[in-house]
Formats: C-alpha cells, sequence, structure tokens
C-alpha cells in the first residue's frame, strides 16, 4: 500500500519534531479523524491529496491492518526523513514520512514492513587508507564538531581528505583552479578486496568554491567488502574512473583519481563505510585503518586499528 505526495530537501538536523508529528497523525488515524490527518500537511500536499482522496485511502489502511497500537522509534534516512515501523491490530507497516522546514508533512508512505539492514559496530574487513602521500583530515570523528557529516545517517563516521604538502598547504599559487591543489589527480585506491556494485560517472569537475548540490557524490565508486560493509570513494575527476559495475578488485588497486566533482568546494577525497550499496537505505559504519601514519610537530607515530579525527595529518606509504 503507498500513499506518495510531494517529496522535499533540506539539512535540518534531525529532532523529536517527528514523534511529534507522526504522533499527531497517527491519533487521527486511530479515531478516523480524516480533517486532522491533514492538519500537519504542507500545501502542496494538500493540494495533490485532498480530503476526498485520502479519507478512502485511510478508511481502506484500517479496514487492512486495524489500529496503530505502537510505534518503534524512528530510524532517520536523511535530516528530513524518517522511518516509523507501526505495530497494528492486524500486522505492521513502515510509515515513511518527509518534513519541511515548517515541520510540515511533504512526502507520506505506508508500506509493507521490511526488517532492518544489519549495521555492524565497525568494520570487520581490514581497510587501507585508500590513497599514498600526505592528507589532511579534513572532517573526520564522531561529534559534529569534529565532522559535518555526523547528522547524515549514511555518512555519519565520514572522512574529507585533501592533499597538503610538506608544509601543509592545501595547494599552490592562488587556488583558483584544479590544478593548484596537491589532491587533485593523486591516486584513489581501493580499501580492500571486493567488488564493484556502483560507478557514478561523467560529472565535470567544478571549479573551486563552485559546488555542484545537483550531483552531490560526484564521480563515485561503490566497493562491497562484505554482506553489509560498502566503501563509498566520491567527488572522483572526470573521466577518471578504471572500474566497472560487477568488476572484483584487489586492496590497494587504483580506482580513479581525485577530484572536485559533485557537492565538493575544492579537489578532495569524501570517504565512508556503510552497511549497503543502496545509498538512501544505508547506515554509516565507524571504520578502523588497518596502519596509520600520524604526523604531528613533535613525532611521527605508526598507529593501528585507528580511525582519523579532524586535523589529523596522515601519510600513507
Amino acid at each position: 500500500m503507498l500513499l506518495l505526495a510531494v517529496s522535499g530537501l533540506g539539512q535540518e538536523a534531525v529532532t523529536e519534531r517527528f514523534e511529534k508529528v507522526v504522533g499527531r497523525m497517527v491519533e487521527a488515524i486511530n479515531r478516523a479523524d480524516y480533517e486532522a490527518i491533514q492538519a500537519d500537511f504542507g500545501e502542496a500536499m494538500r493540494k495533490a491529496l485532498p480530503l476526498e482522496q485520502s479519507r478512502p485511502f485511510f478508511q481502506n489502511l484500517l479496514r487492512t491492518y486495524g489500529k496503530i497500537q505502537r510505534l518503534a522509534p524512528p530510524r532517520y534516512m536523511s535530516p528530513r526523513r524518517a522511518v516509523f515501523v507501526a505495530h497494528c491490530e492486524r500486522g505492521v507497516l513502515d510509515i515513511k514520512v518527509v518534513l519541511n522546514e515548517q515541520n510540515e508533512i511533504i512526502g507520506l508512505w505506508f508500506l509493507p514492513h521490511t526488517d532492518d539492514i544489519p549495521v555492524p559496530r565497525r568494520n570487520e574487513t581490514k581497510l587501507s587508507l585508500p590513497f599514498h602521500g600526505r592528507w589532511l583530515v579534513l572532517w573526520g570523528g564522531d561529534t559534529a564538531e569534529l565532522n559535518q557529516h555526523h547528522d547524515v545517517p549514511n555518512q555519519r563516521f565520514a572522512f574529507d581528505f585533501v592533499g597538503i604538502d610538506e608544509h601543509g598547504n592545501r595547494h599552490k599559487s592562488n587556488g583558483r583552479v584544479n590544478e593548484d591543489y596537491y589532491a587533485f589527480g593523486r591516486d584513489i585506491l581501493a580499501p580492500a578486496d571486493g567488488m564493484v556494485t556502483d560507478v557514478i560517472n561523467g560529472v565535470r569537475d567544478n571549479t573551486p568554491a563552485s559546488m555542484n548540490p545537483y550531483s552531490a557524490l560526484g564521480n563515485a565508486v561503490f566497493i562491497q567488502h562484505a554482506t553489509h560493509e560498502v566503501s563509498v570513494l566520491a567527488h572522483l575527476k572526470y573521466g577518471s574512473i578504471r572500474v566497472s559495475v560487477g568488476q572484483e578488485v584487489k586492496r590497494g588497486q587504483v580506482v580513479g583519481l581525485c577530484g572536485n566533482s559533485g557537492n565538493s568546494s575544492e579537489p578532495h577525497l569524501h570517504y565512508h563505510l556503510q552497511n549497503t550499496p543502496i545509498i538512501q537505505d544505508a547506515t554509516g559504519i565507524k571504520c578502523f585503518f588497518e596502519k596509520v601514519t600520524v604526523v604531528t610537530e613533535a613525532e611521527t607515530k605508526l598507529r593501528t586499528g585507528y580511525s582519523p579525527v579532524r586535523d589529523d595529518v596522515i601519510l600513507a606509504e
């Protein structure tokens, strides 16, 4: 069973607003108050699904599944999209909800329940750094302060790596062209053996500071290492990807070159590990690399089983 309305995009932090809105909707469904169900609909959704169309849908929902007895805690697919598991008198449903900035419902689906995809606590596959040379961890860590990806479920533990020289500079000259940046054109490597599940290609590299949110990942390669461990390597250079879907790759194999495609303001590598190749359904996995050499003013130290954090300078052989 499907009820589909207007979808939306946004970056608001996930809060209890979902529980309040969905809680009101469930109470209205259970008492067959069809006008109240629509109270939290956004304007576009009210126009697309007026009361005379939504009433028979919810009447049929009640006949088929009975009243909703309880909701499990939501799973957040993005900052504006959540899934509630609804335990009904005669079955279980997944309620997918999209909210806009005004906390109005702009997308709503009622679907037969499917079990959540398992999320490993950490990687079991031994991972190598996906590059050679000297890099700065621009974003990485377990908090929003350390990691701008923290509130995006599939990217919660993601890293942004920028190439630097021995003095810590990210680019030469004035940095107005991609070729000024030390990351641009560097080899990007498979962090472990696996099979390529997805390839995004054909996205032009941006001029530095001009971002492309319409193709957020830019050119990218997905590599499945285990059933629930998938590497995502993004913002690769236009025309540089050297692998194809279905291809088996080996640890250290060049899959493409570092670029500046997608939602990227300068050449860098975005890397994260997730639990399924289907990016919109994925949850991020905290990953630890087998060997990481961390460089500070005081020392150069080899760390094993290390997960880099913001401002680390790392050296990969």
